[in-house]
Order: C-alpha cells, then sequence, then structure tokens
C-alpha cells in the first residue's frame, strides 16, 4: 500500500479519536442540563427499562443536590472536561508527523486498556450499576480499534522509510 494513503488512512483514525475525545470534553461541562435531557427522553423508556430510567433519576437528582449545596464538586467535572480537551490537543503531534509521534497513539492504546480495570473495579465501588459501567467501557471499545488501526499503518510507514530513528547507524564516540 502506498504511503500516502496510509497517511490519509492514520489521520483519519485519528480525527476519530480525537472527535470522541472532544465532545467528551465539551458534554463533561453541562452535566446537570444534559441528564435532564436525558431523564425527559428516557421517560417512554420507564416501562421497559426501568431500572436504567432509575438510574438516571438518581444521577440528576445527585447532581442538582451537590450543585446546589456543594458547587465546588462541579469543578471536578470541569477538570475532567479539560482533561479530554487537552488529549484530543495532544493528538495534533501524530496527525502532523505520525511517526514521530507514536509514542502518543500508544500512550491511548494504553488508556483505553486501563479504562477496563477502572471500570471494573471502581464502579461497584463507587455503586455504579453494572449496565452503567457496560456504558463507560464503551469508551475503550470505542477508542481502542482507531488507535490500533493507526498504529498499525504507522508502523508501515515508518518500515517503509528509508531511514529512521530506529534503523540509524549509532553514532561513534570519542574514546
Amino acid at each position: 500500500m502506498d504511503v500516502e494513503v496510509r497517511l490519509r488512512r492514520i489521520r483519519r483514525w485519528l480525527w476519530l479519536v480525537v472527535a470522541g475525545l472532544f465532545l467528551s470534553g465539551v458534554t463533561a461541562f453541562p452535566l446537570e442540563v444534559e441528564v435532564r435531557w436525558l431523564l425527559a427522553a428516557s421517560d417512554p423508556l420507564a416501562g421497559q427499562f426501568p431500572a436504567l430510567v432509575d438510574w438516571i433519576e438518581r444521577v440528576h437528582v445527585g447532581l442538582v443536590a451537590a450543585g446546589e449545596d456543594y458547587p465546588f464538586l462541579r469543578y471536578g467535572t470541569d477538570w475532567l472536561a479539560f482533561a479530554h480537551l487537552v488529549l484530543a490537543v495532544a493528538f495534533w503531534g501524530p496527525l502532523r508527523d505520525p511517526v514521530r509521534n507514536v509514542w502518543v497513539v500508544q500512550v491511548g492504546m494504553i488508556a483505553c486498556a486501563g479504562i477496563v480495570p477502572l471500570a471494573v473495579i471502581c464502579g461497584p465501588i463507587r455503586d455504579i450499576p453494572w449496565f452503567w459501567t457496560l456504558v463507560d467501557l464503551s469508551f475503550a471499545v470505542g477508542a481502542f480499534p482507531p488507535l490500533w488501526f493507526a498504529y498499525r499503518h504507522i508502523r508501515a510507514v515508518e518500515a517503509a522509510q528509508p531511514w529512521t530513528a530506529s534503523t540509524a547507524a549509532p553514532v561513534p564516540t570519542a574514546g
């Protein structure tokens, strides 16, 4: 496969991840409003999925109470949102030079793998229902494949380059 085709594919996969991180970031700011909308939209599902609707209502009540009584707790989700936006910006490096910045893609894949133990261990500790743990796990399932496809193309581009850091001859030292 042509290097230019691979570079386009790398960038397509990485833009998908950047878009997901950006959307995750900006939607973490207005949580109370979003959960209120979700609760209103979930009303028709109450008969089929009562546990889900009860959970959404519980989350909404908690967000409202925290906002009224402990508004500083919202600052934690502001930082969560900011972290997602910063991670999205970090992918600017691999978008510009994928081979040189492959480490960002590797860190992204490691972070996806880290979601699994975090959700499986901390979810029950924090009284998160199992179906919501599946939602949390979906972030790993959604982000890992595009990162993996980009990574595979990056390695192929690197292998096609006649001179890379990994194949460079060692620099002689004065001795």
